[in-house]
């Protein structure tokens, strides 16, 4: 292999390049992004970012130990591949022909139609929309958080403390209970209302009222009606994949692939949002958004890419955090299908506790908040040995 291009140029993609070098390879190698920027990290931009504790220049994700040595080409992206000759063509018209490719181009926010365009309607994804909405926070402006996920959590948790009148709006009767289960969902749902937020949950959005191209307030099913200076939408992500349709990848609508991030078509792998790994115990394929995923597979991928005949190697768990109200909110695994709910330790009243999810005997999932080192153990229970060691954990928990 001489030339392996990267489309994709955040976190995903920057993994991927350190991970070629690290495993020996020495030829070229082209890293592809449509946003002027080098990687930086998304997961401060609703968390410190938004209220100015850290800047721009603090994102960035290189450092001096990094030899790269790659060509950079930003700003424009790629449109199409043509994957059985592997030539990926850029916005510039520029072609780039290469020996094996990793796809690595995340996912954009999911917008709600009838508010696009407005100007005080902002979504949180990239760089230059939380410098957009962060002059918006303003002591004694009323937000309004169109959808109860992670993101749009931490945004309300960010302008509350800024002393915003903050309202959550969800379609869902419990936020969260996707990723955490209802029981749990309602755990991180009073937290919200300890602190200050309103939630609307079961609740969608007949019609808007606007004022100079500005929402001044949304219209609810059932006609609640709710003011609104500035309207953040989080629903979701979708994947970048409108650039792959023809290019003989089958997409589902995430890059379907294997256990290592294998394509359908030899040479071409796929990490970080925009691909949808074969999850072998549950006999899916999964998009696994989150920071860790991103960081961790990206050396299984480029393993598969540069070595043919590379074993499989399981991937960790799947592992997020989110920091709401000053409470740090961990969790890994999955939680789909389990039948079975413990708190080991704490209380989820004061929002300090670790839960544990059961399917039968085994433990597939655990939820820490303000718990980080008794997390950090069940975590690792989940990657190694999840029976013997969970036994062990749920004596530690309840001596603890």
């Amino acid at each position: 292999m001489e030339t392996l291009a990267i489309v994709g140029a955040s976190l995903a993609g920057l993994s991927a390049a350190r991970a070629a070098r690290a495993q020996g390879f020495t030829g070229r190698l082209v890293v592809i992004g449509d946003e002027p920027h080098r990687p930086y990290d998304r997961p401060p931009l609703s968390k410190d970012f938004l209220l100015g504790a850290i800047t721009a220049e603090d994102l960035y994700l290189e450092s001096e130990a990094d030899e790269l040595q790659a060509e950079w080409l930003l700003g424009g992206g790629a449109v199409s591949l043509d994957a059985e000759s592997r030539s990926i063509r850029l916005k510039d018209g520029q072609v780039i022909q290469a020996d094996g490719i990793v796809i690595a181009t995340g996912a954009r926010a999911r917008q709600l139609p009838t508010l696009a365009g407005l100007s005080n309607v902002f979504s949180l994804r990239t760089l230059a929309d939380a410098q957009a909405l962060a002059p918006e926070l303003l002591p004694g402006s009323r937000m309004a958080v169109v959808g109860a996920g992670f993101v749009g959590a931490e945004v309300a948790s960010a302008a509350v403390s800024r002393g915003m009148d903050v309202t959550m709006i969800d379609t869902k009767p419990v936020p969260f209970a996707g990723q955490l289960g209802a029981e749990m969902g309602a755990v991180v749902a009073g937290l919200h209302a300890a602190n200050g937020v309103e939630l609307i949950s079961s609740a969608t959005i007949e019609d808007f009222y606007s004022c100079e191209g500005n929402v001044s307030g949304l219209r609810l099913s059932g006609g609640r009606y709710v003011a609104a200076d500035v309207v953040v939408i989080g629903i979701g992500a979708e994947p970048n994949t409108e650039w792959l349709s023809g290019s003989g990848l089958e997409l589902n609508p995430g890059i379907v692939c294997d256990a290592m991030g294998r394509t359908n078509i030899p040479g071409i792998v796929a990490v970080g949002d925009c691909a949808a790994w074969f999850d072998p115990e549950a006999g899916i394929h999964r998009r696994v958004e989150h920071w860790t995923g991103a960081l961790e597979r990206a050396a299984l991928a480029v393993r598969a890419l540069l070595d043919a005949d590379a074993p499989e190697q399981p991937s960790k768990p799947a592992y997020f955090w989110s920091d709401q109200h000053g409470v740090k909110i961990q969790f890994a695994g999955h939680s789909a299908g389990y039948d079975r709910l413990e708190v080991e330790a704490g209380d989820p009243l004061a929002h300090s506790f670790l839960a544990v999810y059961y399917r039968g005997d085994a433990p597939v999932a655990v939820l820490g908040m303000n718990q980080p080192r008794l997390f950090t153990k069940w975590r690792r229970s989940l990657a190694t040995s999840p029976r013997a060691e969970a036994a062990a954990l749920v004596g530690a928990s309840a001596m603890s």
